[in-house]
């Protein structure tokens, strides 16, 4: 991959990453909100679902408007608000006397801002690469989204030291320099190019669906199954350290963060490997839904077992790293660019489903007994991983890249890329304005009257030559 793709990849792996901060950096400080807001647990648990829903529900429209328009003009601004409902949060907490209902109002602009961040990144990034390339830079987002899991409760935990609203700075501070990395340095395919008009383009995907309903559908339960798993053991991990070893704070966070860590390094090698083109994804999706499957089947016998449990963890870790990773392929991977950011938003709101049902129906299943809560984990993973075996179709992906014309493949540097390849002297601007600053030329000194003969015939026989 070349410099300029890393630098394109770079900006748009910080997308997923700053989005997973919503949630999970503020798990750690919920208590704390709680004392000092004076509110119950049903209000501080508002504070995760009045971001999640709102990104949900808008995630479809965010994917729709940046297939018309643009995925940059999308992307950009949604990070700006996301970065602005922290703001408003903040001038609840600091300015309003802890205003709960401005508090509310600024987790709800950041969860309309996080609907067009990761999904239409990742659209984004399926555009801009193509064939075997296209798996490694999907398997990076989906690691810098795993990493954000894994660095959000401990980096909660050390900010909420500081006060349990600084947390709430982090994300103007991180917003705006990601925003404008994808803005300068990224260029978008989709730009100034001309849209369906909606009634086409409601025809394009409902032909998707008729064509590859069900391959689509069996990803988008793969997915969200392998994300219901995932955060509900984390959810019961959370617990369980804290009731059998009385962890908290970041020692807690550090633990949690081992199955995450084991999904976000899969995800990492998982698209690095598979950049061969005859990569099979569907045969790598069965396999991590089963290691998901197996991870919880062996849990709920050896709870007991530290050691074994967090092996387990792992192995889920691992399955879940495989899932996701080829899920991104495979779905961006169906459908051309003009109907992308429709199905990847639709892919997202999906993700946020399971990831948003996770702990409560494992909170529920804990009060009756662990089989119960792991062995439905476990069932539902394999149901998951048989309608994968009987309704993906390999041969939907082996197409990936082909629906990029000449066109498109054509790269117009963007004013970020310019100015870097100026200062690197990689373009004529930088030879030309920058080099013989740097390095002057010398002038051969000639030292006698035949080496200035030598010169001047040289010199006349070229021009005859001409």
């Amino acid at each position: 991959m070349k410099t300029k793709s890393k630098i394109t990849l770079a900006a748009l792996a910080g997308v997923p990453l700053i989005m997973v901060l919503g949630n999970s950096m503020l798990i750690p400080v919920l208590p704390q909100m709680k004392s000092a807001l004076n509110i119950s647990q049903f209000k501080v648990s508002l504070v995760i679902t009045l971001f999640s829903v709102p990104a949900g529900l808008v995630i479809p429209f965010a994917g729709f408007l940046s297939d018309r328009i643009s995925r940059k003009l999308i992307i950009v601004p949604s990070l700006i608000l996301y970065g602005l409902g922290g703001v408003v949060t903040l001038l609840g907490i600091l300015f309003l006397n802890n205003s709960y209902l401005v508090i509310m109002a600024g987790r709800i602009l950041q969860g309309i801002g996080a609907a067009g961040t990761a999904p239409i990144a990742m659209a984004l990034s399926s555009d801009i690469f193509v064939t075997g390339e296209r798996s490694k830079a999907l398997g990076l987002l989906e690691a810098s989204n795993g990493l954000g899991k894994v660095v959000s409760p401990i980096l909660g935990s050390l900010v909420g030291l500081i006060a349990w609203y600084a947390t709430f700075f982090v994300f103007p501070v991180l917003c705006i320099p990601i925003a404008l990395a994808v803005w300068f340095l990224v260029k978008d395919p989709t730009t100034n190019k001309k849209g369906q008009r909606v009634k086409e383009y409601l025809q394009a995907l409902k032909k998707i669906s008729g064509e590859k309903g069900v391959h689509l559908l069996s990803a988008f339960v793969a997915g969200s199954v392998s994300l219901f798993a995932l955060f509900g053991t984390l959810f019961y991990l959370s617990d369980y350290l804290e009731k059998r070893y009385g962890l908290e704070g970041v020692t807690k966070g550090l633990v949690l963060a081992i199955p995450v860590l084991a999904v976000s390094a899969t995800s990492l090698i998982t698209g690095i490997v598979t950049q061969r083109k005859n990569s099979n994804y569907k045969i790598l999706v069965v396999a991590g839904l089963i290691l998901l499957a197996t991870s919880n089947f062996i849990i709920p016998f050896f709870i007991n077992n530290t050691y074994i449990f967090i092996t387990a963890l792992v192995i889920g870790g691992i399955g879940g790293g495989l899932v996701l990773t080829c899920l991104n392929t495979i779905i961006t991977s169906s459908v051309t660019m003009e109907e992308r950011g429709m199905i990847t938003s639709l892919y997202g709101a999906v993700r946020f489903f399971g990831v948003a049902i996770g702990p409560p129906v494992f909170g529920i299943l804990m009060e009756k007994s662990n089989f119960l809560t792991f062995g439905t984990t476990g069932g539902l993973t394999l149901l998951a991983s048989g309608l994968a075996v009987f309704a993906i179709k390999q041969e939907f992906v082996e197409t990936q890249g082909e629906d990029q014309n000449s066109e498109e493949q054509i790269h117009y540097p963007t004013w970020g890329e310019v100015v870097f390849e100026t200062i690197t002297l990689r373009n004529s601007l930088g030879r030309i304005l920058i080099k013989p600053v740097q390095k002057p030329n010398k002038v051969k000194k000639i030292k006698n009257k035949k080496e200035l003969v030598k010169t001047e015939f040289a010199g006349s026989s070229e021009n005859d030559n001409t």
